[in-house]
């Protein structure tokens, strides 16, 4: 039987949580037993004994960590330690020398995000309080890596267990925060800016500008036409996530979603794309905003909306996903940072998230994102180059693990403003390498 069971002494939450985990990611069943004589008198079947002592000589034993018997948050004693060139941690006996179960639902819950820590700048967790930054493996997603290894295993005690391959998959997205740099911001914010650029005798900027107001010269974001080009060519099927934030503020400088050219826009890329919302930072203080939010963004495309990406990746656990939850937003592709590239979760698939608080599993999936152009570009300031680079070594170590690449680019890197310049020669010729 192509089944693998586990015995563990007691079945909780957090353990069955793992193993529809693990189920999901192998694409085979995996069931759990507390009966210790039904494990033993199993023959035709995969067997992991996740317990405190070996019970059968053709088992897999695990010796297990208390973290998955617990139902509260509390400091874990994390000390890694290198196994097969990767690191791990909550080093056990047995024939994985850690406890792999615990040490994913640590990673992929984001369990020391519920732990007091040290807030960024915009008052998100600080990339610099996790194990992974710590520990120098953020860019790895080295989930999947301790998967693929575990695999092995599997099939090393099972020659006939067939376990189901993942293909290695790129999902290019989009932010759109700011529509366009000129056009439809409204007269009195245009002609407040060209006054300005006047006075400083910055003639040749305030001509442009006006060039693209006549629209005589393209708006140095208005990317969307080659986007749709390399979508096209390349065969990518991306998703774009619109800020639709009925307010100004520091954080929140959309275009006006009544200014009937950016609905249309908006329309326009919904007929041949899949669309997400893009909450606003205020939407973070104000919960109601969201709500409205969504409806202004359903109400344009005339589609329901289940997709999310949070605004400067600005979200709260378990709080941010309960909302998104209680809307019917049920795909997020929030989880990672905002200040520097990596594998916030450890891992380059995607998962249900599991609420710490409530001690359950929820029906949000989560879609781990590895790259943002704005990070390379303002936090880690990286050259066009570097960050090609960069590119080449995540899509490298994700397509060995066969994992799901997602990106993160804005329409002003891809445009023709001069701040951005090669931006978009990198990120086309990332993705002409990648698909060659």
């Amino acid at each position: 039987m192509n089944t693998v069971l586990v015995f563990s002494h007691s079945i909780t939450p957090r353990l069955q949580y793992i193993i529809d985990f693990l189920s999901q990611y192998y694409g085979l069943p995996w069931k759990l037993t507390s009966d210790e004589d039904r494990f033993k008198k199993e023959t035709n079947t995969c067997k992991v004994n996740y317990g405190y002592h070996r019970i059968d000589s053709s088992e897999i034993f695990i010796h297990s960590h208390a973290l998955l018997f617990e139902s509260s948050v509390r400091q874990v004693k994390v000390e890694c330690f290198e196994k097969n060139s990767y690191k791990a941690f909550f080093k056990a006996e047995g024939d994985f020398g850690f406890d792999l179960l615990a040490g994913i639902f640590f990673l992929i819950t984001r369990y020391e995000e519920y732990l007091p820590f040290k807030k960024d700048l915009y008052g998100r967790y600080a990339h610099e309080n996790s194990v992974a930054f710590k520990e120098n493996f953020l860019h790895l997603p080295v989930v999947n890596i301790w998967l693929q290894d575990f695999k092995n295993l599997l099939k090393q005690k099972n020659p006939t267990l067939i376990i189901k391959d993942p293909s290695f998959s790129f999902l290019p997205t989009y932010d759109i925060d700011i529509a366009w740099s000129f056009r439809n911001k409204g007269l009195k914010r245009n002609f407040g800016a060209m006054v300005q650029l006047f006075f400083k005798g910055q003639v040749k900027k305030m001509l442009y500008r006006i060039r693209v107001l006549r629209k005589k010269t393209q708006d140095p974001f208005d990317s969307y036409e080659w986007m749709a080009q390399l979508h096209t060519r390349f065969n990518l099927k991306p998703i774009y996530f619109f800020l639709v934030a009925r307010e100004k503020g520091r954080y929140d400088k959309n275009i006006d979603v009544m200014n009937a050219e950016y609905q249309d826009l908006v329309r326009n890329i919904s007929s041949s794309y899949s669309i997400g919302l893009h909450p606003s930072w205020a939407s973070g203080d104000v919960p109601s905003l969201l709500t409205k939010e969504k409806a202004t963004l359903e109400h344009i495309i005339n589609q329901r909306i289940a997709r999310s990406r949070q605004h400067y990746i600005r979200f709260s656990l378990p709080y941010t996903y309960r909302k998104l939850i209680a809307l019917d937003l049920i795909h997020d592709y929030s989880m990672g940072y905002g200040s520097i590239n990596g594998f916030r979760a450890s891992i380059a698939s995607s998962y249900f998230w599991y609420d710490l608080k409530n001690e359950e599993k929820t029906t949000l999936m989560i879609h781990p994102f590895c790259f943002m152009d704005a990070n390379s570009y303002y936090e880690q300031k990286l050259s066009p180059e570097a960050a090609f680079e960069e590119l080449m070594q995540y899509y490298k170590v994700i397509k060995s693990v066969n994992g799901i690449m997602i990106s993160i680019w804005h329409n002003n890197f891809l445009g023709s403003d001069e701040a951005f310049a090669g931006w978009k020669e990198a990120y086309q010729k990332f993705v002409s390498s990648m698909t060659h």
